[in-house]
């Protein structure tokens, strides 16, 4: 008896590591939690086709949009967690989604695993290109002078740019007057329409009508320049010292997948991001290539979830 039982230990260690170094034996899912066409998707895709170039691996796209991105983000939790489904959640509807619900579908800082961060992703605070406002200040300085002067798009209450928005107003103690859209498009349509006179959405919302000429970058909220748009000055360099709202994109897995199957993921996606071509292309969509450890990506999103909660409730945003 204690033979066969020592085989059959002996059999189950080898086998963990067995399963580790045979994964993927069939493909891989990657959810996207947002429609196709937009920004996440674009990127979500090209870390999907260069991985599955890098390593041979099938790796099948697929769009689950809705609640702002978190029915993509619960499907995920809900699969088996065996490394076989994966989502490409973002700082939106990983941290800032759930608080504004009252019936989240789920907590994704608790009902998901971070694998690894795949892009740093800042927000562009923008204005028409024949607007009197120059520069950030030009802006802050005309709501500090009329309290009802200064209004702003944004792609809907409760997203990241607003947040990066409301963290600046209470920093410079100032306001301006959010006017929400139901996505970046209508924000854009309305600023060169003249029916708003800011906009702060993601940076790949604006890169063609700056190039275009008809729009202006004020700022962009992270703590250096966004390589996209190096033209456009940071809020730090605006006379924020320090100020950093930068939002991120990154895979997840279902609660409960091996460590060794993480780690494979990890290591491999790190290689995909490393590509000079790779990050070429996600600077082109405005964003920038980032590879982290699986601890490291879960660090920040801790630091960041206590940081924007915070904000959400200085600002007073409640669940709707």
């Amino acid at each position: 008896m204690f033979r066969l039982l020592c085989a059959v230990l002996a059999l189950v260690g080898f086998a963990a590591p067995l399963g580790a170094q045979t994964y993927p034996s069939k493909p891989i899912r990657m959810i996207v939690p947002f429609p196709p066409g937009g920004g996440t998707d674009i990127s979500s895709r090209l870390v999907a086709a260069e991985l599955g170039k890098s390593t041979g691996w099938t790796i099948v796209v697929e769009n689950k949009a809705g609640a702002s991105g978190m029915i993509g983000l619960a499907e995920a939790a809900r699969a088996s967690p065996d490394g076989y489904d994966i989502v490409m959640g973002q700082a939106d509807n990983v941290i800032i989604a759930a608080p504004t619900m009252k019936s989240p579908p789920l907590d994704p800082l608790k009902d998901l695993t971070p694998v690894i961060q795949v892009a740093s992703s800042p927000s562009l605070i923008m204005t028409r290109a024949e607007s009197p406002f120059k520069t950030l200040a030009d802006a802050i300085a005309a709501a500090k002078a009329n309290p009802t002067a200064v209004n702003y798009g944004t792609a809907g209450h409760g997203t990241f740019p607003q947040l990066a928005v409301d963290l600046l107003m209470q920093n410079g103690n100032f306001t301006w007057v959010e006017v929400p859209y139901k996505g970046a498009s209508p924000a854009i349509t309305d600023l060169l329409g003249g029916h708003v006179q800011l906009a702060a959405l993601s940076v790949a919302s604006g890169i063609p009508h700056i190039k275009g000429g008809k729009v202006r970058g004020l700022a962009v909220t992270s703590p250096t320049r966004s390589a996209a748009l190096p033209d456009v000055p940071t809020v730090a360099e605006s006379g924020f010292p320090g100020f950093d709202a930068t939002g991120w994109l990154g895979i997840f897995v279902p609660n409960g997948t091996p460590p060794a199957v993480i780690a494979r993921l990890q290591s491999e996606i790190a290689k995909v991001m490393q590509k000079p071509d790779v990050q070429a292309q996600m600077i082109a969509n405005g964003v920038e290539a980032r590879w982290t450890s699986s601890q490291e990506f879960g660090a920040m999103i801790a630091r960041d979830g206590t940081k924007w909660h915070k904000i959400m409730r200085d600002a007073g945003i409640k669940p709707e």
